[in-house]
């Protein structure tokens, strides 16, 4: 899109967005397509087209081989359990408008590819029949957004309490070797649960790895981003066996 033509709409919205956010109807704000808008079950060409940068997924990570769209999904190697990771980002145009007209709240809420405000890599997981067999959420430091990198263990609290906070059978996980409390917490959970159909497996990470330290020991200069922080979240379609030890 030509950036006469991004103007040209961002000025088409200055109307509704005079006027503060929490002023206008939910049914008049501008909306965009997020994660929770895809649904398990559905086919890659029943997905809305809402959204962009596709690419075949990396376990979570960053993307790797571009995508048209979600249908070219079988593009994409098949993961142990058989299904083809597709990596997208949320549509930015409102995000464009946002900035173009200064608007420091909506910027918050339209800025990035998010869940709850903090920044994710989103991708969805299909069968090879093309129907969203999964949804996995891992937070992305990449994005320079409006939640710290020392918040983003709490994501998986606004998950959890999402889905229901009972029910949820968890498990503290051993530290591995060198591995310590970030400040006064160590964190390193696995979540699972069933509900309506969905199998939900969430994760926390918060801590410090082997060689990590706040300080450095040979300067002394501070090292304030030596830790781990982080959640994970995956949702299967409940029918689906998975592999013991495959995520």
């Amino acid at each position: 899109m030509t950036q006469v033509v991004r103007l040209a709409e961002c000025f088409a919205f200055m109307l509704v967005w005079l006027a503060p956010v929490e002023q206008i109807p939910a049914q008049d704000r501008p909306t965009r397509l997020n994660v929770w808008d895809i649904h398990i079950g559905e086919a890659a060409s029943e997905i809305p087209d809402g959204f962009i940068n596709y690419a075949c997924g990396t376990d979570g990570g960053p993307p790797s081989v571009p995508l048209k769209n979600f249908t070219e999904f079988k593009k994409c190697r098949p993961d142990a359990n058989g299904l083809h990771e597709v990596y997208f980002e949320y549509d930015d145009e409102l995000e464009y408008w946002a900035r173009a007209l200064d608007l420091k709240q909506e910027i918050r809420m339209y800025a990035g590819t998010t869940a709850y405000e903090f920044p994710v890599v989103a991708s969805v997981l299909f069968d090879d029949a093309g129907l969203a067999r999964g949804e996995r959420l891992v937070t992305d430091p990449r994005q320079q957004l409006s939640r710290d990198r020392n918040e983003f263990w709490t994501l998986a609290d606004f998950i959890r309490h999402r889905f229901g906070d009972d029910g949820w059978e968890c498990k503290d996980l051993p530290r591995d070797e060198g591995e310590s409390p970030a400040g006064s917490y160590f964190i390193k959970n696995h979540c699972e649960k069933t509900l309506g159909g969905l199998h939900l497996v969430l994760e926390q990470r918060y801590f410090q790895k082997k060689g990590q330290q706040f300080l450095d020991p040979y300067t002394g200069k501070p090292r304030a981003e030596d830790y781990e922080s982080g959640t994970r979240f995956e949702m299967y379609d409940a029918a689906l066996p998975l592999r013991s030890g495959a995520r």
